[in-house]
């Protein structure tokens, strides 16, 4: 297998977690506005922390109103992590490796990403924003499913689900410190809508449901937090998404080095005791997993991903 065909199929479950991630971050996120009183909300600004694009958002965006937020976030085809450019690059990998995949899987990343495209503005507004995310949704999970049924899970099937276990993982965590990020300042004096919040948490990633049948209690932050991180059997928990990869790297050869940076990141995860851990604690954790993911990720491309330069390089140097 072409180390730029694994590149790309990566890349690809990447931006298709990455499109549903921040749809239903979008989704859960306006409903938690509508539901809380004036001025209990965190505000928009809110949603552009949890996905570190700050300074992005200010060159282009003079404030962090609703129109401007959503629309930097759903729209805006300068910012990578949009749902507008992370279906198109989605679609541009399923396009230049269509010969490792169903025929099907190009047919639907062209009809999600056309339907995304003639439909987005609309998303920018409240009226046709939920139909908008959670159609995004269906359709990044039937894909998925598709990948899944049909697709012979060989190495170019296993690249496909790093790439999204390590997105899925990413998001959680971002998920999980936007609540702690918010709390820190009041941590002496919890406010009353707290449990609101850790609920919109859970809801962001559609775990609310699972959460409440296998912890069987209320919602409560330290709860919610070793759910979402150390629960070994929710598909979105850190801990389920790491050892999913885990399974998909084994199965390469020269995996070594990526499974030990993996090993670490799962380990540190598996240690800490959230139920005790101060907020600054947990925000210091989430820190150094965000960063071990970073380490993961850059083992996978010097592992499989540069395999061809050295060729590319001496075609260019020859052409010169």
């Amino acid at each position: 297998m072409l180390s730029r065909v694994a590149e790309r199929v990566y890349w690809m479950g990447r931006y298709l977690e990455r499109a549903e991630s921040t749809a239903r971050l979008v989704n859960a996120y306006t409903t938690q506005v509508m539901d809380l009183p004036i001025g209990v909300e965190p505000g928009w600004k809110h949603l552009v922390d949890i996905t570190g694009a700050n300074r992005l958002f200010d060159e282009s965006y003079s404030r962090y109103d609703e129109r401007s937020t959503i629309g930097f976030l759903v729209a805006d085809p300068d910012h990578a992590g949009s749902i507008m450019s992370s279906l198109a690059m989605a679609r541009e990998n399923v396009r230049t490796t269509r010969d490792v995949l169903p025929t099907e899987a190009w047919e639907h990343a062209n009809e999600l990403y056309l339907y995304a495209r003639a439909n987005v503005e609309k998303a920018i507004g409240r009226k046709h924003r939920f139909f908008f995310l959670k159609n995004v949704i269906f359709r990044c999970q039937q894909i998925a499913g598709l990948l899944a049924g049909t697709m012979s899970h060989g190495p170019a099937h296993e690249f496909v689900c790093i790439g999204r276990n390590l997105e899925r993982a990413d998001m959680t965590t971002r998920i999980v410190d936007s609540a702690v990020f918010i709390l820190m300042p009041r941590k002496a004096a919890p406010g009353e809508y707290d449990s609101i919040l850790w609920a919109n948490a859970l809801k962001s990633l559609s775990a609310y449901q699972m959460y409440r049948q296998n912890v069987r209690n209320r919602v409560v932050a330290e709860e919610v937090v070793r759910f979402l991180l150390k629960d070994p059997q929710f598909p979105r928990a850190v801990c389920h998404t790491l050892a999913a990869s885990a399974a998909s790297l084994a199965t390469f050869r020269r995996n070594a080095a990526a499974l030990r940076s993996l090993a670490g990141v799962q380990a540190r995860v598996a240690d800490a005791d959230v139920r005790t851990m101060s907020l600054e604690g947990l925000h210091r954790l989430i820190d150094e997993v965000q960063s071990d993911l970073g380490d993961v990720h850059d083992q996978i491309r010097a592992t499989w991903f540069t395999l061809d330069q050295p060729a590319q390089l001496q075609v260019q140097a020859q052409s010169a």
